[in-house]
C-alpha cells in the first residue's frame, strides 16, 4: 500500500461531524451509539507486493490491510463504495477510534508505504510475513 493521502468527504462538512483537528473528526459510530475519532485516506495497493496481489480498490486485500488496523488501533467506519467501485487505482477508506491518540498516529502514515515482507521460520519451515513502514 502506498501514497497515503488525506481525503475529505462532503459528509464532514454536516452537522454529524465535529473538526477536532486538520483531518480528523469526532462523530457517533456507526456501530453502537459511542462517540468515535474518524479520519478518511486514499492509498493505492501494490499488486507486485507480497498479499497485495489482487488487490484494488474494489477489492482491499487483508495483508497487509489489517496489520494496519491492528497497529494503529483502528477499525473501518465506512467503505466509500461508490468511490471504490469506479476508481481504476485508488482506494477510500475511513477509519475510526475511540482514541484520538490511534487516529493521529494513523494519520502519521501519508506519504509513506505499509507493506508485507514474507518470511520462512528457519525452525518450522512455515511462511510468515512482517509488515514494513517507510
Amino acid at each position: 500500500m502506498k501514497n497515503f493521502q488525506n481525503y475529505v468527504p462532503q459528509k464532514y462538512e454536516t452537522a454529524d461531524f465535529q473538526k477536532v483537528e486538520e483531518g480528523i473528526y469526532k462523530t457517533k459510530s456507526p456501530y453502537d451509539s459511542d462517540m468515535i475519532f474518524v479520519t478518511s485516506l486514499s492509498f493505492e495497493q501494490e499488486p507486485d507486493q507480497y498479499g497485495e496481489e489482487d488487490g484494488c480498490p474494489s477489492y482491499i486485500t487483508q495483508v497487509p490491510f489489517e496489520d494496519l488496523l491492528d497497529m494503529f488501533g483502528l477499525f473501518v467506519t465506512d467503505f466509500y463504495e461508490d468511490l471504490n467501485e469506479t476508481s481504476e487505482k485508488i482506494c477510500y477508506q475511513e477509519f475510526g477510534a475511540s482514541e484520538l491518540e490511534n487516529i493521529q498516529n494513523l494519520r502519521t502514515i501519508i506519504g509513506k508505504r505499509f507493506y508485507a515482507v514474507p518470511y520462512i521460520d528457519e525452525s518450522t519451515g512455515n511462511e510468515y510475513y512482517k509488515t514494513v513502514l517507510e
